[in-house]
């Protein structure tokens, strides 16, 4: 058991799988942003169609707050 703690804090403490790892949580992040502004996008458009809020909330996921202030800048 020693070995496979030991090995595993050798592989974790290289700088190759430190890069490695930022980039996945890099690529993580640029995901969730491109999926929130597609849900972003989508609201302002049922927005513009005066779509119920509920009916926004419902669709994309986003909270009531979120379709409310794109209503005042709309």
């Amino acid at each position: 058991m020693s070995q496979a703690i030991n090995a595993y804090y050798k592989i974790t403490a290289s700088s190759e799988f430190r890069e490695k790892e930022r980039l996945r949580e890099k690529a993580r992040h640029d995901e969730a942003q491109a999926l929130y502004n597609a849900r972003m996008e989508i609201a302002r458009k049922l927005v513009k169609r005066n779509r119920p809020t509920d009916e926004i909330v419902e669709d994309t996921g986003l909270t009531y707050d979120v379709v409310e202030s794109l209503r005042i800048r709309i």
